[in-house]
């Protein structure tokens, strides 16, 4: 029988060999284990990579949809506690507005008309409300306030109002002034620093919605405008007509009182995105996860039958050390003993 037999540097070549096998096949496995997805990404499709492929775009695609989903709602979030504030605000002082200009003395109307320029500056600060750097109420121009400030529009209505000796001017001109459309010098032109509405934003596959309230919106107008007309009056329009003063008040809680519906109605509007956000978020994850679940399907590894292969290799490193330190041990003097 002939005996084939290998050198000491033979030997000691295929052992680490050996070795090393073992160890990349024991690091792939313990890969594996951890990851709970297969190394090799094209031995698990067979080479076809079109559905995996699929299923990634789709994946980062909704992904996509998820962020925006987000800002939106982040978005709508805080325009809803702006218009929540403006309207809370006016509710506060239209109803001592409508008694003061009604019954009260004209200490009492003096007194409410600068509680009511303070909630008129309150109100202007809530509407130029940011949120990650982006004004709420600007349209498309969110990097610029929609209202220059409340100092600023009393002194352009001062300006409008300047001569003008009874209420019913001074009354008119305001409303003029803050019902003017873009181009005639108004309220548009004068303070309003924003731009036109936002265009939909998508948040979905075929599905957006609009967050297109801007300061610009008749409601949120005919609310500062019969707060800014009380400011006046603070600010001593008509000083000496107490009659006057007190028609111009009462007008103001009354411009108040009927912007509320007008509120009502644009928070509803906005609430209504709010929820269509939400579902639609919701639809984005139900989705994401049935594409999360496939694609794992397609590229996950058997926790079973890993582990089995994890711990046979494991026996073979050792084997391997074992059969190494008997090999090492051998010499001609022990082998003639």
């Amino acid at each position: 029988m002939t005996t084939v037999s290998i050198g000491d540097l033979a030997r000691s070549f295929q052992m680490r060999r050996h070795n090393t096998g073992l160890q990349t096949r024991l690091s792939t496995l313990t890969q594996e284990m951890t990851t709970g997805q297969r190394a090799d990404i094209g031995a698990a499709v067979s080479g076809d990579f079109k559905a995996l492929a699929g299923l990634d775009h789709s994946l980062r695609l909704l992904d996509g949809y998820r962020t925006a989903a987000s800002e939106a709602e982040l978005f709508a979030e805080g325009q809803q506690r702006v218009l929540g504030t403006v309207q809370s605000l006016s509710q506060d002082i239209a109803p001592s507005l409508l008694n003061a200009g009604t019954v009260g003395t004209a200490q009492m109307v003096e007194t409410t008309t600068v509680d009511a320029r303070q909630k008129f500056q309150s109100a202007v600060a809530a509407l130029n409300t940011q949120i990650a750097d982006r004004f709420l109420l600007s349209g498309t121009a969110t990097d610029r306030a929609p209202i220059n400030g409340a100092r600023d529009t009393l002194d352009a209505l001062a300006t409008t109002t300047a001569g003008l000796t009874t209420a019913s001017d001074v009354i008119t001109a305001v409303q003029t002034w803050f019902d003017a459309p873009p181009g005639a010098g108004g309220f548009a032109d004068t303070v309003y620093g924003g731009a036109a509405p936002q265009s939909a934003v998508a948040i979905g596959a075929n599905d957006v919605v609009a967050l297109d309230v801007t300061a610009l919106d008749p409601a949120i107008r005919d609310t500062l405008k019969g707060l800014a007309l009380a400011s006046l009056v603070a600010d001593g329009a008509l000083a000496g007509d107490a009659a006057g003063r007190a028609l111009m008040t009462r007008t103001a809680g009354e411009t108040i009182l009927g912007a509320g519906s007008g509120l009502t109605t644009l928070r509803a509007r906005v609430g209504s995105a709010e929820a269509h956000i939400a579902e639609s978020a919701s639809r984005t994850a139900a989705e994401a996860g049935s594409l999360a679940i496939a694609r794992s399907a397609l590229v996950a590894a058997d926790p079973y039958a890993t582990a089995t292969a994890l711990q046979s290799a494991q026996s073979q490193i050792e084997t391997l050390y074992s059969i190494t330190a008997r090999l090492s041990r051998l010499s001609l003097a022990d082998f003639l003993r």
